[in-house]
């Protein structure tokens, strides 16, 4: 059963990979919809009020990194690199793109740009996923991915017991000029 859990995705069926795949993005989609509201705007604090609150709190920014961070550590240490950042990474970036671009601020509002605001944080986001995997694949047991792209240049020949072996000793200067 662990070998299910764990082992590479390359190696299961791919009925099996891509199932576990969808999983990993709605597991970020899930996410991002439980820990963040869905309209990220500023609102006044109270009606009337000249001062602003946000509405996202810093301990669902703290659930949604731990999450997000989690599952890129799975995906890391089970698929291929740019996997995790596919499917942990781009989901909470569209489903932030879909609330910013659904509720828009009205023009003369001050305040930064809300394409800024998202640009920022996919790229925050996609920097934290592909760091998380990598300290994922860090943690692989198997000795064969770990060793991809590296080539062995030489291996040593057996020498056979018929070969007499041949004994190299230093010789002295003297012994050389005679």
């Amino acid at each position: 059963m662990t070998e299910k859990l764990l082992g590479p995705l390359s190696k299961r069926p791919w009925t099996e990979r891509w199932a576990t795949r969808l999983l990993g993005a709605a597991l970020a989609s899930a996410a991002y919809l439980l820990c963040l509201p869905r309209d990220l705007h500023d609102h006044p604090a109270s009606p009337g009020s000249t001062t602003e609150a946000t509405p996202v709190t810093v301990l669902g920014v703290t659930a949604l990194a731990v999450l997000l961070l989690l599952l890129a550590v799975y995906f890391g240490h089970r698929d291929a690199l740019a996997w995790p950042l596919l499917l942990v990474a781009a989901p909470p970036a569209a489903l932030m793109y879909l609330s910013f671009h659904t509720y828009r601020e009205p023009s003369g509002v001050p305040g930064w740009p809300w394409q800024l605001i998202w640009a920022s944080s996919t790229l925050v986001i996609a920097a934290g996923v592909l760091v998380a995997t990598s300290v994922g694949r860090r943690l692989r047991a198997d000795a064969e991915e770990s060793l991809d792209g590296l080539v062995v240049a030489h291996q040593p020949q057996p020498q056979s017991q018929t070969q007499p072996r041949q004994q190299l000793q230093p010789q002295s200067r003297y012994q050389q000029r005679v």
